[in-house]
């Protein structure tokens, strides 16, 4: 008897075949490996399942099975090699090599399904509503592929989050569709089952990874600037071109239009071409007099100098097969004459101007990003609102202080001073690894829950460290990682995480910890209310020579008016 339920495995194994022929007509011989894999591995694994649901027996069911666990056991990781690859993240050898051979492990144990209890310590065939179904209970290596999938997810998810932060050149479409089948299987993977018993929605969730991925296929052709412009006139060397959507939406450019205009690596693919002022300023009204007269070559050809060179931007249609797809500008270098020589070095100083003013755009944008960090961290933390900005303005006003009346032991060079207020703010970015539960409690911390804040202090250095570890600027490296790792140490050798003790405990450890400690007695939080600057100062005071370093005890003395007068115009209430 056919029933609905019957029919579901024939379906959805048909359609993902289907989606594969569909593959096949818009593969291209530079497509990525890993997106063709994906197109074999999920007819194949829905094949299982549809051998599985027309099994008459057990030993067909196991056969089926096996089948099944060819895409199962290699499809995940298929995936997220292809997610690595489209965000332009290099993996090593190694790891490479490694998580095959853990998936290779796992097909090994499928392999052994009926014969011994590593993979399924019992397995059982039975019919259910005219399709076949094993009972089983999973041994240990099925416990290592339940956690081989969430692996891979997590090493999915987190290179799709890192590429939308740091990665501007990719598509943020894309990005996101990437993200959808990841989710998808998995939901399906774990909780499927609890959801519909009577059938697997694993090859279904397969199959909208095919469609999603047919999507990110077609957009990659269309972000395929070589391809697309190839399509609309012939390759040059050395020619620059840069592409847009009828919108106005920057869709990428080769390298030799970036090394043209620098300004376009700032341009993230799908955004407006407004969100760069000197980009806007510069293509905007040649795109705008293109609208307007598409048919008059003359106008729509512009001349710009740049450095030692004339450049020649010639505007046209981007052409996907007959139709207008939106923007193409061909640059091709139309120096004249001898005349661009006289100004070498006009220009030159020019360039130089540029590159002093994109090192510190750049630099501006390092400090924003690690501010941003911290904001993020803090944003989590109910109890300390405000805590990075006004301990990160402390630190500057002991220095202050310090650099009039040096204490003994301390070379308070502009280098350090500088560094030290830029890393102030990173000092309790460890926090990002405390639950919830007990960063936001609205209460004190039970003795456990304070063991478990404490922890912060480490991970701190630890993410410090994995964050600066590529930074030129090594000695900024070593401080930043200080002052997240030691600020919570004490003079006496009785703080964490190291317990280090007196001149052991690096200098700008011990100038963040009187920041910190200062900012939390005067601050409210939402289990106690601020303190008075007359109890505060008796603590601090108490604390030099047992918590902080005594040589800091005349730099507090003189910076004390400063910090009430801050405090006072900052309400922390």
């Amino acid at each position: 008897m056919i029933t609905a339920i019957s029919l579901y495995y024939p379906i959805v194994f048909a359609l993902s075949v289907l989606l594969t022929g569909c593959y096949a007509l818009l593969w291209k011989k530079h497509d990525d490996i890993h997106i063709t894999l994906v197109f074999v591995l999920i007819p194949i694994s829905n094949l299982g399942n549809l051998l599985l649901s027309m099994a008459e027996s057990r030993e067909a069911a196991l056969i089926a099975n096996k089948i099944y666990y060819v895409g199962g056991s290699y499809l995940q990781l298929v995936l997220l090699l292809a997610i690595f690859s489209l965000c332009r993240i290099r993996l090593n050898r190694a790891v490479r090599m490694l998580l095959l051979a853990l998936s290779t492990l796992v097909f090994a144990g499928s392999l052994t399904i009926g014969g011994n209890a590593w993979f399924y310590k019992s397995v059982t065939f039975e019919r259910v509503n005219g399709i076949g179904i094993l009972r089983k209970q999973y041994g240990p290596l099925h416990a290592v592929f339940y956690a081989m999938i969430f692996l891979y997810f997590l090493l999915s998810v987190g290179a799709i989050v890192y590429s939308l932060i740091r990665k501007n050149q990719i598509s943020r479409k894309i990005l996101i569709l990437l993200f959808l089948p990841e989710a998808v299987c998995v939901a399906a993977f774990f909780v499927g089952r609890r959801l519909i018993p009577e059938i697997e929605l694993i090859p279904v969730a397969y199959v909208f990874a095919q469609i999603v991925y047919l999507a990110i296929t077609w957009r990659l052709n269309r972000y395929d600037v070589t391809g697309t412009v190839i399509e609309s006139m012939a390759e040059t060397g050395d020619t620059g071109f840069i592409t847009f959507d009828r919108n106005m939406h920057y869709l990428g450019s080769n390298g030799t239009a970036r090394k043209i205009l620098p300004a376009l690596n700032d341009l993230t693919v799908d955004l407006s071409l407004n969100r760069s002022r000197s980009m806007a300023e510069l293509l905007l009204p040649w795109l705008k007099q293109y609208q307007e007269t598409p048919e008059d070559p003359a106008r729509n050809t512009h001349l710009l100098p740049k450095e030692e060179k004339y450049y020649r931007f010639t505007v046209g249609p981007l052409k996907r097969g007959k139709a207008n797809d939106g923007y193409r500008m061909i640059i091709t270098d139309d120096t004249q004459d001898q005349e661009h020589i006289r100004l070498l070095d006009q220009f030159n100083q020019q360039l130089t101007r540029q590159v002093e003013e994109k090192t510190e755009h750049i630099r501006k944008m390092n400090d924003n990003l690690v501010l941003s960090m911290a904001v993020m961290v803090e944003s989590r933390d109910n109890s300390t609102g405000g805590h990075i900005r006004r301990t990160s303005d402390v630190v500057r006003m002991l220095l202050d202080v310090m650099r009039k009346n040096p204490p003994p032991g301390y070379d308070l060079t502009e280098d350090f001073c500088r560094r030290l207020i830029k890393a102030a703010p990173m000092h309790d970015l460890g926090k990002i690894a405390v639950d919830d539960e007990i960063l936001r409690k609205p209460g004190r911390f039970e003795p456990w829950e304070y063991e478990k804040m404490k922890a912060h202090a480490a991970e701190g250095g630890r993410i410090v460290h994995e964050i600066l570890k590529d930074t030129d600027d090594d000695a900024f490296h070593r401080l930043a990682e200080n002052v997240a790792r030691h600020h919570h140490e004490r003079w006496d050798g009785s703080g964490y995480p190291d317990g280090l003790k007196g001149a052991e405990i690096p200098p700008e450890a011990r100038i963040m910890a009187i920041a910190d400690v200062y900012d939390a007695l005067v601050s409210k939080r939402v289990y106690k209310d601020k303190m008075s600057f007359e109890k505060a100062d008796a603590i601090m005071l108490e604390g030099m020579g047992s918590q902080f370093d005594p040589a800091l005890r005349e730099t507090y003395q003189a910076a004390r008016p400063a910090l009430e007068d801050y405090y006072r115009q900052h309400e922390t209430a």
